[in-house]
């Protein structure tokens, strides 16, 4: 049977300044462990601590531009562009720009403080 997700949980959110997590689907919100979708809203000069996590994660960007860090190089991903990131991956998210960025994040298998292994500060 077909579950209705009526409002997502606002997630605390890791990073140097307050950035806004509406997580619809995953661990928290709809008991899902399999996928977590959420709606992120970052503001400028945000920036969160490297991760190297134990899930697949992609992301489109709906406005603004995420910035993606990996030891490959640096991705400025703007608006209506997408971009992958494979569990085990060292990465770094940041949103450098004046307007910040909103973003929707999908997590395979969903999102977990216990599996994300962010970098010590």
């Amino acid at each position: 049977m077909p579950k209705k997700i009526e409002q997502p949980t606002i997630i605390e959110a890791t990073g140097n300044k307050p950035k806004i997590i509406k997580e619809f689907i995953g661990r928290v919100n709809s008991e899902t462990n399999d996928v977590s979708i959420a709606r992120m809203k970052s503001p400028s000069g945000w920036q969160e601590p490297g991760q190297r996590p134990e899930f697949d994660e992609y992301t489109i960007v709906l406005s603004g531009m995420l910035r993606v860090e990996s030891n490959a190089g640096t991705l400025d991903i703007q608006a209506g562009e997408a971009v992958m990131v494979k569990a085990h991956e060292w990465v770094r998210y940041s949103t450098p720009e004046n307007d910040g960025a909103e973003y929707i994040a999908v997590c395979l298998p969903a999102f977990s403080p216990d599996t994300v292994n962010r970098d010590e500060e």
